[in-house]
């Protein structure tokens, strides 16, 4: 389900569940990967990866309608999780290896820069279409990370972005073939890695202050 491994001073946390949808093993196998990254002592930096067609399709909606009581627990777990990238004392870059979907693309937001596939999958916030808002926490990471015209179409039309798009947006900062997405990942992740991690936390919590306090605070409002 979750693979990390260290290239150099580049932790490589491999998502492969399938559509990777945030059910609470997946939650649970990210945030214990995530507790041994943020034990690195020395120069680091971190790359995530899906697999196949899939960097992640987001929250688990068959889990949701057999543990609808858990609802807002579930959803502070997955504010939680976009929290710790954005505190995490190291440079963070996302393999957006095939499609980045509703809760999936916010967590391509949570990191410092994005790397995305050319030939297959898509950028998307479709909860308009599914007939659903974003939480107070996720309205604010989306307005944090993008630009504010950029941050207006993905949420109100929903619109599929291809890499070529998502970068002339704003979205994703590099792009690359199936077979380069990881490399280009790993190569610029390794230019950062001796940023002082403590530092680079530190910054991103001042920039991203409102929208921590809103990850931070009642999913719902």
């Amino acid at each position: 389900m979750i693979d990390l491994q260290r290239d150099g001073d580049v932790y490589v946390l491999r998502f492969d569940a399938g559509e990777n949808r945030f059910g609470p093993d997946f939650l649970g196998a990210v945030e214990d990967a995530l507790d041994t990254v943020a034990k690195n002592g020395g120069p680091g930096a971190l790359v995530t990866a899906g697999t196949g067609k899939f960097y992640s399709n987001g929250l688990d909606l068959d889990w949701l309608g057999g543990h609808r009581d858990e609802f807002e627990p579930y959803l502070s777990r997955v504010h939680a999780l976009y929290a710790r990238l954005l505190t995490l004392p190291m440079p963070t870059v996302a393999a957006v290896n095939g499609h980045a979907f509703a809760g999936g693309a916010m967590l391509v937001l949570a990191h410092d820069f994005a790397v995305m596939r050319t030939d297959r999958g898509y950028f998307c916030l479709p909860e308009v279409d599914l007939g659903m808002s974003f939480t107070p926490g996720m309205s604010a990471l989306i307005r944090a990370r993008l630009p504010a015209a950029t941050a207006h179409e993905a949420m109100i039309t929903g619109r599929r972005y291809t890499a070529e798009e998502a970068r002339a947006a704003g979205i994703v900062q590099r792009t690359a073939a199936e077979d380069g997405v990881l490399p280009a990942a790993v190569e610029l992740a390794a230019s950062l890695a001796a940023k002082n991690g403590a530092v680079v936390g530190e910054i991103r919590t001042g920039m991203y202050g409102p929208a921590l306090a809103a990850l931070n605070g009642p999913p719902l409002g």
